[in-house]
């Protein structure tokens, strides 16, 4: 089989087939690029994800990072790949050419960053530098882009997001790093922030932190929040470094996984002198971090894909090489030869509810890509405004729906692998401990549910979330005259009629005075939500293949009703075999997975609120 980092077969027909993203290239903003240009950055980056990235992820998981002097050191083998990582651009793929990037659509970074993040305990750190830097670059001064932005998306610099503290948590307008103002304009920071991620590390000289702060004297709870750029050096008028800020790591957190990833405590202004800029203006960090925030949300998802699909896949060619059992046509014949596992019936299960899984979160994520890039680059103001409605919408579901499923592949694929995969000498187990941060981080899942609920269904009185729906009943209305996907079809327009009825219900709950009834079941609602989005796109995944696969048969004489030439149609035609997978993926998620919305809507309806009405001391004895 091909690449065992991610599925290229698949990565381009999402780009090409199912989204079209040729057409962007049609547009002003973007008609500097082709298709060509498109494979060719996709190809580059199999080559480096495969070369460079893959072999020093066990290494770097293996080594860790370890804290000498007040210096966080990171494995030694990722000062190779963060260097060709910075010589290859490819930290400023997306960002504009205004801004020194080179102004590739964000559907394009993020297929091509698909083959990178599985090793993340690496990526962290120019990943999180991206993110802060553009955070400068949509808030900060003339000065401040010169003095950090160009330096960190020339990746020379890194950068963090220093949000969270000891006891606060998600709960961030109960923060209690202090601001103090100076005469010249400037602040020094008191406090301390934890699980930092790359708060520390020797891959680069200097380090630039947005720290979430309060300014002395500014009122308690989020609206008094600011947000400060504070640097590990500061930077001299000529650029060059000068002192070291007055903040000291106080330790490496050991997590149970990403052991390459410097997770940190930052102890700031203990000697009274750790040195700030404001970052916007003051009072407003809550909303300069949402947009890093969001844009995180985005590339957890991401990351979710990324690790998933390869552990998907290696689960795949296991399957494909290990002889265990005799096929169960010859179950008593103990003469009978062993044959790979994926004959078996319990391991196809398995393999293809990975495989379902997997393939709908690549096409959630890069079409909630795309519909960034069409929010930039369409004349239409309705299509725009339309675009931003659905990425609103869809942003939790990105995060918590593909973050908690794609732990649920990596645990699977290691079943698939039995014993052995739970073993370190294989891959799996180490793709299972990295992932499971990815429903924590950025806030964790729970959060992302009551943002779905409680603000994104109600957005613009509900036109966005209506229009989400819309895109739904198109593809259903495109699909549902074909003989071979009617009855999917059908099963999708359900889903969503029923989507649309759980939310008409939460509204009438809110009015009815039981607003418990959806803050209690919020978590279940963005699952069963997760649910009904990923069978709308493998629907429409499934409707573009059976057309191609029609074109395949049909060229060849062949009838699709005919099993045995449909099975030798697959053997012979590698184009007719994929297509054929993507029809099955759809089918087998649609038929298997789509009816835990029914459960899921007889329990949220039950109005049982067990969870609410349960003393704290009954919890336990």
């Amino acid at each position: 089989m091909g690449s065992l980092i991610c599925d290229v077969r698949d990565q381009k027909f999402v780009l090409y087939e199912l989204l079209k993203i040729e057409d962007l290239c049609k547009t002003a903003k973007y008609a500097d690029f082709s298709r060509e240009t498109f494979d060719m950055v996709l190809a580059e980056a199999e080559k480096f994800g495969t070369e460079v990235l893959f072999p020093t992820m066990a290494e770097g998981d293996r080594v860790g990072c370890r804290l000498e002097n007040g210096q966080v050191k990171v494995p030694p083998c990722f000062y190779r790949p963060f260097q060709l990582y910075k010589e290859g651009g490819w930290i400023t793929m997306s960002v504009s050419q205004e801004a020194g990037g080179q102004g590739f659509p964000l559907v394009m970074s993020s297929a091509a960053k698909e083959w990178f993040i599985h090793n993340f305990g690496m990526m962290c750190y120019p990943y999180l530098t991206e993110g802060a830097a553009h955070l400068i670059e949509v808030y900060g001064t003339e000065a401040q882009k010169r003095k950090y932005m160009d330096k960190m998306y020339a990746c020379e610099w890194g950068g963090t997001m220093a949000l969270t503290e000891p006891g606060a948590g998600t709960d961030v307008g109960n923060l209690k790093t202090k601001a103090v103002r100076k005469p010249d304009g400037t602040f020094r920071l008191q406090g301390t922030k934890q699980f930092i991620t790359g708060a520390d590390q020797d891959l680069v000289p200097n380090i630039v932190h947005p720290v979430l702060a309060r300014i002395e004297g500014d009122p308690a709870g989020t609206g008094g929040i600011s947000i400060f750029l504070v640097p590990k050096y500061l930077v001299n008028d000529d650029g060059s470094l000068g002192r070291r800020n007055d903040y000291a790591i106080g330790a490496i957190e050991e997590k149970m996984g990403l052991h390459g990833s410097a997770t940190c405590v930052m102890n700031m202004g203990d000697n009274g002198d750790c040195y700030a800029e404001l970052l916007g203006e003051e009072r407003q960090g809550m909303k300069v971090m949402f947009q890093l925030m969001n844009e995180a949300r985005i590339g957890v998802g991401l990351q979710s894909l990324s690790l998933s699909g390869i552990a998907y896949l290696h689960a795949l060619n296991y399957a494909k090489e290990r002889l265990q059992g005799s096929s169960l046509l010859e179950m008593k014949n103990p003469e009978a030869p062993r044959v790979p596992i994926i004959q078996h019936a319990d391991v196809r299960r398995m393999l293809l509810w990975m495989k379902a899984h997997v393939e709908g979160f690549r096409a959630l994520i890069y079409y909630t890509a795309y519909c960034a890039d069409r929010a930039h680059a369409l004349a239409d103001e309705a299509e725009r405004d339309k675009s931003v409605g659905i990425i609103e919408v869809l942003t939790p579901i990105v995060k918590a729906y593909c973050s908690d499923m794609a732990f649920r592949v990596t645990e699977m694929a290691i079943q698939t692998y039995g014993g052995y995969g739970y073993c370190a000498e294989y891959p799996v187990e180490q793709f299972m401990r990295d992932v499971k941060i990815a429903s924590i981080y950025e806030g964790a899942n729970g959060i992302q549910a009551l943002d779905l609920v409680g603000r994104k269904l109600g957005l613009k009185k509900g036109m966005y979330f209506m229009s989400l729906l819309g895109e739904m009943n198109a593809t259903v209305a495109a699909y549902q005259g074909n003989a071979a996907l009617k009855d999917l079809a059908a099963d999708v327009q359900k889903a969503a009629n029923t989507l649309a009825e759980m939310a008409m219900y939460f509204a009438g709950s809110a009015k009815a005075g039981k607003f418990m009834i959806p803050v209690g079941n919020a978590y279940p609602f963005l699952m069963l939500m997760g649910k009904v989005v990923m069978a709308w796109l493998l629907l429409w995944e499934a409707g573009v293949a059976r057309e191609k696969l029609e074109g395949i048969a049909a060229g060849k004489g062949i009838d699709l009703s005919d099993g045995a030439k449909v099975s030798a149609l697959a053997k012979a035609d590698a184009d007719a075999a994929f297509y054929i997978g993507k029809v099955s993926a759809a089918r087998y998620f649609i038929k298997h997975v789509l009816p835990e919305v029914d459960a899921a809507v007889t329990s949220i309806k039950s109005e049982d609120l067990s969870m609410i009405d349960l003393p704290e001391e009954a919890f336990a004895s």
